[in-house]
Parts: C-alpha cells; structure tokens; sequence
C-alpha cells in the first residue's frame, strides 16, 4: 500500500513539475509587439505617390496561420493632408489613436488613409491653423491622457428633415473622390499580409462617417459590417446596403450642432424598412465628438467581431 501511495504521489509531483514548465515556458515565449507600417501608393486621383498606415496587432509575427480581420477607418476634415509628412494627423482620433497610441490590444489589421486637401485647407479655418502639436506621440513607457471636452449646447429631439430629393448625398470634397485607391489599399493589404477577407470592417468618423455610408452603399459585397460615426447615411443610399444584408451600427450626438441627430433618421428608416439589418445609437449628452466614446469603448469592437461574410 505504501509502495502505491508512494508512486502515486511521485506521479502527481511529476505531472504538477510538467505543468509548472510549461507553464513558465509560456510566459517566457515573447510576443511580437505591435507595428505601425507606411505603406506608398499611386493615387488615381493625381498620380502622386503617397502613404497610408497598416496597423499590424500585438501577436501578429507569432501566428503564421492566423488570418486577422481588417478593420478600415477614414478620418475626419480636419486629418486631411498630402499623405507624406502630413500622414500623422490621422493619428489624432479614432481606432488607430486607441491602438497605437493608447497601446489597446485591438486584434485587427488596421488601414487608414488619408484624404487628399483638396483646397480645404485654403478655406477650412480649423485646417489651416492646425498645428503639428496636436499630433499624439507613442510612448515608450505608458500612454498619454486622454483629452475630454466638455459637451456644449442644449439636449432636445431636433427638428424633421424633409426635402430630400434636394439634399447632396454626401458632403463636398469627400470620401468618394478616391474611392479607387481606397479599395486598392484593400488589395495590397489582402495580398501583403494574412487578412481576413471575409472579416473586413468599415467605420469612419464625421468626414469619414459619410464616407462609410458611400462606400457601403457602393461595395456592399466587401464589408462584413460597417459603423459610421456622427455622420448620415442618404435615403437613397440604403438599398444596396439592405440587399446585401450589410450590418450598420450608426452614431450621433444629441447636442451635435455640425451633423445633428435629426438627419440621421431618415437614412436608418429606410434602411429598416428595407429589411436592413441597422443599430441606431445617439449619445444625447455628447456634441460632435462623439466617437471618443465610441472608439474609446470594448462595444463597437466586439460587435464588429460578431460579422463575417457569408453569415445568415
């Protein structure tokens, strides 16, 4: 009997020893960190050449097999510029900012362009009198804090909007002027590295909410879910986007006074209407910037996550 026990205990001290090391093993294997890349490309609007990011998650050198999900942002007016030295703008808000510069591990690849000038910044105040201070750094030890701005303006239901057969789909100067190079920037990232094609996500802020809204409605087939932020989708928008079963997640502010709330009603009506599948958030103590809250969140991430192509 003792002979028994005897073995059994040594058993047990021998598979407890196993798991210790692989245990410690495992936390000794380094993980990759995370890489922020520059990609060129020949813009078919003018020729240049220019640059947007690639994002590359923490882990990704680690996992040779691993096929990630790609998540494109377009920016808002004010991060417009050449796409060289000017590139860092984009750094200043939305997913990109929460993953690099606030060091987030966002399991996604994450592409952002840049939207050519042109001419705003010889008639947009704010983009002309930006500054290169405003341009977040990275860290090397911690994460800066985060800016808040306090909302301003009164919180109320906003008025009806009719008339659309008068109202621009888009705002000027927009998204849809390089809509070529934002799907060849797709490509190349499809063809360079191990994305996901089937999870490929669009989400974009002001500028680039009505961005998201185009390129949805354009290339419904591309995108397993999309999430316009403080920006409104066209009615007339809406159709090829419900057809194709696309998943929409669209934000405002009830004190927004740039795009307000009531704009936002009839592009998501018609929407459901037409069978779409459509969440309407709106943050009524928030103004426009409401998508320090949203990228700032878990929320929007895990829902995009939940959206592949091909799903029922």
């Amino acid at each position: 009997m003792r002979t028994f026990f005897s073995r059994a205990v040594s058993s047990l001290r021998t598979l407890s020893l196993a798991l210790m090391f692989i245990a410690c093993q495992s936390l000794a294997d380094p993980v990759s960190e995370a890489r922020l890349l520059r990609l060129p490309y020949t813009s078919d609007v003018d020729g240049t050449v220019r640059e947007y990011f690639v994002y590359l998650p923490k882990g990704y050198e680690d996992q040779p097999r691993k096929e990630w999900p790609v998540l494109l942002h377009l920016h808002g007016n004010g991060e417009r510029g050449n796409g060289l030295d000017e590139l860092d703008f984009t750094l200043i808000h939305g997913p990109l900012y929460e993953a690099w510069i606030q060091k987030r591990d966002l399991p996604f690849i994450i592409v952002v362009p840049q939207l050519h000038m042109f001419g705003m910044d010889k008639t947009v105040s704010y983009i002309a009198n930006r500054s290169r201070a405003s341009i977040p750094e990275r860290l090397k030890e911690g994460v800066p804090a985060r800016k808040t701005i306090q909302p301003r303006g009164r919180m109320g239901i906003g008025e009806p909007v009719s008339g659309w057969d008068e109202i621009p789909h888009g705002l000027p100067r927009g998204w849809e002027m390089v809509e070529s190079d934002l799907l060849a920037m797709l490509e190349q990232v499809k063809q360079r590295y191990r994305a996901d094609e089937r999870r490929v996500y669009l989400t974009g802020l002001s500028y680039g909410g009505f961005g998201s809204w185009y390129m949805a409605s354009r290339h419904p087939d591309r995108f397993a879910a999309v999430a316009p932020v403080v920006g409104w989708g066209h009615p007339e928008l809406m159709a090829p986007i419900a057809e194709s079963k696309v998943p929409v997640w669209v934000f405002a502010g009830g004190r927004d006074r740039t795009v307000e709330k009531s704009y936002f009603y009839a592009g998501v009506n018609r929407l459901e209407e037409l069978g779409g599948e459509v969440r309407f958030t709106v943050h009524e103590d928030m103004s426009h910037d409401v998508w320090r809250r949203v990228y700032e969140g878990q929320d929007l991430y895990h829902w995009l996550l939940q959206h592949s192509l091909g799903d029922d």
